[in-house]
Parts: C-alpha cells; sequence; structure tokens
C-alpha cells in the first residue's frame, strides 16, 4: 500500500490546479496507474503464494493470499479517494470521505472480528470495504471530471510519471529513514527487546492526522502560488500554518517530555517503563513537524532532484551506521542516529528553501508568535512538573491527569490572551488576495 504507488497519486496536487483542460486525464492515468499496479500484486500473490511464507514465515498464510492479493488491488485503487477532493479543493468532502471511510473501515472490521472472529473474516471484511471504496471513488471522479474514463492522454502519463516518480524515490527512501531501524533492532537484540524499542518510538496518531491535513490543504494552495509567482505568499501562508500547529505540537511535546514515563505505563504497564528514554529521544521530532517542506517540493518541481539526492545520502549513512554499530549503540544510541538524521535532514531542506523564497533576517519577526507558543508551553511545563513531583506517591493515572489539568489551566487561557483570534487573520487575507481560498 505505502510503496507500490510511487507518489503518482500526489502528482494530483500538483496538475489539477495547473492543467484545467487536462484534468480528465489527469485522475484517469491516477486510476490506471493505480489499477495495473494493484493487478500485478494480486497476479503475483496468486501466482506465487508462497511469497508471504518468504515474509511472515508462516507457511499457514499461504492459504490467503487470494484474499490479500484483492485487498491491496482494491485497497491501492480506492486510496485515491482520500486525495482527490483535496488536489480539487473540496476540502470540506475530503474531510467526510476521510472520516467516512476511518470509521466504516473500523466498524466493519470490528463487525468481522466479534460475528466470526477469523483471519479470513478479517481478510474478506477487507475487500469489501476496498471494493465499497473504489465504487465511491468511480462515483466521485465521474460527477467531478464526467466522461474522464475515456480521456487517456500518454502524453499526460508521462507527464505525471516525470514528476511523480522522483518524489516517490524520495518517498521510498524517507521509509528507509523512518522504518529501517526496526528491522536492524529487531535483529540484533531479539523480541522482548524490541518490544520495548518499539512502543519507544510509538507514532501520536492524532499528531500525525493534524499535520497530513494541514500538508495536504498546503500543498495545492502552494502550488497554485508559485504558478503565480508569489514567493512572499507562499512565505507567509507557511508561516501561518507553522504557527497553527506549532499551537498544538508545542504544548503536547513539552507535556509528554514532563508526564511521558507515567504516560507509557498507563498505555504499556509498568513493564515498558524502559522505552521512556528512546520515547523522549523520538519526541524531538514532534516540534520539528511544524515545517511544512513537503508542499515546497511538490510545488517547485525542479527541487525534487535536490530531495532525492539528499536522501540518497542519508539514507546511505543511516544504513552504514546502522550496519557496522546498531549492537554497540543499543537502543537509545540507535535512535538517537535515526532522530539526529531526520534533523539534518530537516536543516538542509529549510535553509535550501529559505533561499530560493528568498526570506532573510527580517522575516524573523514571523516567528514571533511561534515563540510565545513556545514561552507558554515551557511556563505550563514547569507548573506540570511541579504538580507532578507532589504527586509522586500516586498511580500513573493520577499523575497525568494531575499534570493533564495543571498544563491545560496554565497554557490555555495565556494561549488565548496572548495570541487572540484576529491576529491570525492579515495573513489569511494576504494569501487570499493572491487567489488562495483562507480555508
Amino acid at each position: 500500500m505505502t510503496v507500490l504507488p510511487l507518489g503518482v497519486p500526489m502528482s494530483a496536487f500538483y496538475f489539477l490546479p495547473r492543467e484545467k483542460t487536462r484534468q480528465r486525464e489527469t485522475v484517469l492515468n491516477i486510476v490506471l496507474f493505480h489499477v495495473v499496479i494493484g493487478a500485478l500484486a494480486c497476479g503475483a500473490l496468486l501466482l506465487y503464494p508462497s511469497i508471504l511464507t518468504a515474509i511472515f514465515h508462516d507457511a499457514r498464510l499461504a492459504r490467503y493470499s487470494g484474499w490479500i492479493g484483492a485487498t491491496i488491488l482494491f485497497w491501492i485503487t480506492g486510496a485515491f479517494l482520500d486525495i482527490a477532493p483535496v488536489a480539487n479543493d473540496e476540502v470540506r468532502l475530503a474531510s467526510a470521505f476521510i472520516i467516512g471511510i476511518q470509521a466504516s473501515r473500523a466498524l466493519i472490521f470490528v463487525g468481522a472480528v466479534l460475528f466470526f472472529g477469523t483471519l479470513g473474516s478479517l481478510l474478506a471484511a477487507a475487500v469489501l470495504h476496498g471494493l465499497v471504496q473504489t465504487v465511491v471513488l468511480g462515483c466521485y471522479l465521474e460527477s467531478r471530471f464526467s466522461g474522464f474514463w475515456r480521456a487517456f492522454d500518454s502524453r499526460m502519463l508521462r507527464d505525471q510519471l516525470s514528476y511523480a516518480l522522483p518524489l516517490g524515490g524520495a518517498a521510498l527512501l524517507m521509509i528507509v529513514q523512518t522504518d529501517l531501524h526496526n528491522y536492524f533492532v529487531s535483529n540484533r537484540f531479539g523480541p522482548a527487546l524490541f518490544a520495548v524499542y518499539s512502543l519507544g518510538t510509538l507514532q501520536l496518531p492524532l499528531m500525525g492526522l493534524i499535520w497530513e491535513a494541514t500538508n495536504s490543504v498546503l500543498i495545492t494552495r502552494v502550488s497554485i502560488l508559485q504558478k503565480q509567482n508569489e514567493p512572499r505568499e507562499i512565505v507567509l501562508l507557511l508561516a501561518r500554518a507553522a504557527r497553527k500547529l506549532a499551537a498544538v505540537y508545542f504544548p503536547v511535546y513539552v507535556f509528554l517530555l514532563v508526564a511521558g514515563r507515567e504516560f507509557i505505563r498507563v498505555l504499556f504497564t509498568a513493564r515498558f517503563t524502559d522505552s521512556w528514554p528512546i520515547f523522549a529521544v523520538n519526541l524531538t521530532l514532534l516540534p520539528l513537524g511544524i515545517l511544512l517542506l513537503d508542499p515546497l517540493y511538490r510545488a517547485f518541481e525542479r527541487e525534487r532532484y535536490f530531495l532525492l539526492r539528499l536522501r540518497l545520502a542519508l539514507a546511505a549513512g543511516l544504513i552504514a551506521a546502522l550496519w557496522l554499530f546498531t549492537a554497540r549503540l543499543g537502543l537509545l544510541g540507535v535512535i538517537v542516529v535515526v532522530v539526529a538524521v531526520a534533523i539534518i535532514e530537516r536543516a538542509v531542506m529549510t535553509i535550501h528553501f529559505l533561499r530560493l523564497l528568498g526570506v532573510t533576517a527580517r522575516d524573523l519577526v514571523l516567528l514571533r508568535d511561534i515563540g510565545k507558543l513556545a514561552l507558554l508551553a515551557l511556563a505550563a511545563g514547569l507548573v506540570s512538573a511541579l504538580v507532578r513531583l507532589s504527586l509522586a506517591r500516586e498511580n500513573e493515572v493520577v499523575v497525568v491527569f494531575g499534570c493533564g489539568l495543571a498544563f491545560a489551566a496554565v497554557y490555555l487561557p495565556l494561549a488565548i490572551r496572548w495570541l487572540p483570534v484576529p491576529r491570525l487573520v492579515p495573513l489569511a487575507s494576504r494569501a487570499t488576495s493572491a487567489g488562495v481560498s483562507s480555508r
């Protein structure tokens, strides 16, 4: 699901707002690409079920190869429903689709487990959900791009692949940076310590959802502004987005640094207390998430090769370090290396685009409110830390709850007072004046 699309569906964010006369061709090419690669994967599993056995070392999975292949086919094809409405600037409809997809998927999966309780029923539910999502996608595309299914354009397909494949390659290298360390740790330290490590690298789903929603909307906005040659408006738009993300990310980051040990115990019991130092280091990536670079290298077409070269170099260095030093570094050392690589990439890309957009020292004023949010989060974190000390003899649930109440009691009133809503309006209106919706 992650690897096979090769970033091709993301080309919709670039081509739909720019190629108004070839929108039908754009969406058809993406759908055809999904169908072809999904069918190839499905066919490979049908013809060679031993693939599953080789990957998971469990011969029992081979008999489910057909169901798994069908799941891949329909889920890859239907996945474009998450992207198409956003790329077509229908943000509210996209939100409804995304929420509906997740809710219906959860319901059908839970229902299959509760009523039947077998792996086969779960896979059948997955295929059914993917099929329904694919049908809904077809209906949506026909309603917005009437007759799209007969608008094939090979030249447009070449343009899309030329744009998307370098970004797809960069995305695969990102998977290497974010996932490969898990395999090295599992291989070198065994399942018990890997369980400790994997919980330490726990992702926070809500934070990821907020980031993806913001990022998806900005890809289209930045692409339009780049086409209109409005670099200043891009800077203002990204600063506004960073400020909104900081309002959520900074307090979550500081709070988890204060009460993260108890947070781990509440979720996974005291057996995984050793995950806390790894979790604390991994949290460093959270505040860095306010820098949204993805819309930039998708809008500035030539910069995708810069990203690809950078990630090739970083991935090579990371693989070498993990191959040679995983056992010596230990669990904490491995996550430090992984986070360091991510910080280096973010720093290099940020400097590169600051120069490209003509940002100067005078633009530091755009970070004023972000700095205030950081100070507010630190102040609330200090109060929360004092509360944690006073609750040292209480159980983990009481500590997390008490620290959370103390943090919110300090952070929310001050944030509302220091950062009133009207101060966020000018940047939105300036983006709107450049032909970009402020939704």
